[in-house]
Formats: structure tokens, sequence, C-alpha cells
């Protein structure tokens, strides 16, 4: 063991933090490395979220178009095809708004549109919210039969 090889504990010391505004000889005095004069070297500013230095920032420069309608009802779409998979595996001759629940096609205020995607083979009584004209088609075509909830 010789001086020139002691080191502290591994753990025992940190990186020591940037300390600045402790005279001109440590090379951080004066400004503090915060620059000259202006909002930015005060202590307490920030600036708002979009602010791009004074320039016209980007949500402002873009064209804005269109609206979100708050009334508007969002559906979840199922098809046919997801209709005759559940028939198949579980062995079912009615599928209304809980069986949806059940199997994780839609949440506790979803409302369910079926479209018509696929076929369907089976003949299956179906409870859902809205239809398209296509799908009560082929519900009927199949034996099969369409129910507004």
């Amino acid at each position: 063991m010789k001086l020139h090889t002691l080191r502290p504990a591994k753990g025992a010391t940190h990186k020591q933090g940037k300390r600045v505004g402790r005279g001109e000889g440590s090379g951080k005095g004066g400004t503090s490395t915060r620059g000259h004069k202006g909002a930015g070297s005060r202590s307490g500013t920030s600036t708002k979220r979009g602010f791009e230095g004074g320039q016209m920032p980007l949500y402002r420069r873009v064209p804005k178009f269109g609206f979100k309608n708050l009334n508007r009802t969002e559906f979840v779409p199922v098809n046919l095809d997801r209709l005759q998979k559940l028939a198949e595996e579980k062995g079912l001759t009615t599928i209304d708004f809980q069986t949806f629940l059940d199997n994780g096609f839609v949440s506790k205020k979803g409302v369910i549109k079926v479209l018509g995607r696929g076929e369907l083979t089976s003949a299956i009584q179906v409870k859902a919210h809205a239809f398209s004209e296509s799908a009560i088609k082929a519900i009927e075509a199949a034996g099969g039969k369409a129910e507004t909830i």
C-alpha cells in the first residue's frame, strides 16, 4: 500500500454540484452562468408552454378548421366475423350487451354498432344499439334476428 494508491471507499464520495457566484477566480462568478441581464437571469422565471422566443408559435402559425361535436355518439364497431367466432367458441344462440361486456368488446358505457364485414353462418339473435343494413340482411339470411336495444 502506498499513499498515491489510497482511494475513498466505493460510494463514499459523490460529485459536487457546480458552485456558481463565488467570485471571478472560480470561473463561475459574475453572471453565474446565466448570461447577461433579462428575465432569464432573474430567479423564478419560466416561459409559458409553446413559447418560441418571441417568434410566432406553431399553434398560432398553423391554420385551424373544423370542430368536435360534443354530442356525438362514438360507436364501438363489431363485425359479423367476430360475432361468428364468438358464437362458435362459446356456443351461443343469443348475443346481447352483457355478452359483449363479458368478452371485452366494450366498456360499461360503450355503444355498439354491428357492421357487415365477414360471413355469418350461425342463426343467432343479436341485441345491439345499432346495425348497418348489410349486417341486418346477413343476420336474417342466416336465420337469426337483429334487435335494437
